[in-house]
C-alpha cells in the first residue's frame, strides 16, 4: 500500500511538471521572444488573418503568381494533411500531374517557352510550400503583367522586393513568398 501511493504522488507531481509547467513555460518563453512565430506567423488584414508566411495558398487566376502544387489529402494546401506524393521519377502519375500544370499554365496565358521550372510542376516534400524559385517567379511575369496591365518591370520590381535570401546566408536558395507577392500586386499601379 505504501509502494502505491508513492507511484501515485510520482506519477501526480511529474504530471503537472512535464503536462503543465514544463508547456506553460515553454509557450510563455516563446511567446516573449518569438511572439510571431510562436502564433503561426501569420498574415493579418485589417485585424484578420488571411494566410501564414509557412503554408501556401492555392492560385489558379491569371492574374496571380502561382505557386509549387500541394499533395495534401482533401484538398490543396491542408496543413492537417501535410506529405508529398512519394511519386517516383519513373512513376507515370508524376508525368501526368505535371502535363496537367503545364496545360493548366498554358491555358491562363503563360508563354511556354525554354525549360520550364520544376517548382511549378511538381509538388514539395510537404505539400504545403509558399514558395517559389526566382526562375519560377519570372517565368510568369509576363502572364501576370499583361492580365493586370501592368509594366513588366513593376512586376520585376515586386519580385525582387518580395525575394527571400538564403537561410543564414547559407542554406537553400533564394526564394519567393507567393502569398506576400500576390498581396503586394494587389495594391500595384
Amino acid at each position: 500500500m505504501n509502494m502505491m501511493r508513492t507511484i501515485l504522488a510520482a506519477l501526480f507531481v511529474f504530471t503537472i511538471i512535464t503536462g503543465v509547467i514544463y508547456p506553460l513555460c515553454v509557450t510563455g518563453v516563446a511567446q516573449l521572444v518569438f511572439p510571431t512565430q510562436a502564433n503561426g506567423s501569420l498574415i493579418m488584414q485589417e485585424g484578420r488573418p488571411v494566410g501564414s508566411l509557412l503554408i501556401g495558398q492555392p492560385f489558379d487566376d491569371p492574374k496571380f503568381f502561382w505557386g509549387r502544387l500541394s499533395a495534401t489529402a482533401q484538398f490543396p494546401y491542408n496543413a492537417t494533411a501535410s506529405g508529398g506524393s512519394n511519386l517516383a521519377q519513373t512513376n507515370p502519375d508524376l508525368v501526368k500531374n505535371a502535363q496537367v500544370r503545364l496545360d493548366a499554365l498554358k491555358a491562363a496565358g503563360t508563354r511556354i517557352s525554354g525549360p520550364v521550372p520544376v517548382d511549378l510542376v511538381t509538388a514539395s516534400g510537404s505539400g504545403l510550400d509558399p514558395h517559389i524559385s526566382c526562375e519560377a517567379a519570372e517565368y510568369q511575369v509576363e502572364r501576370v503583367a499583361n492580365t493586370r496591365g501592368l509594366d513588366e518591370s513593376v512586376v520585376r520590381a515586386l519580385i525582387a522586393t518580395y525575394t527571400e535570401g538564403r537561410q543564414f546566408g547559407l542554406f537553400g536558395e533564394p526564394r519567393v513568398n507567393v502569398l506576400l507577392l500576390n498581396r503586394a500586386l494587389e495594391s500595384a499601379k
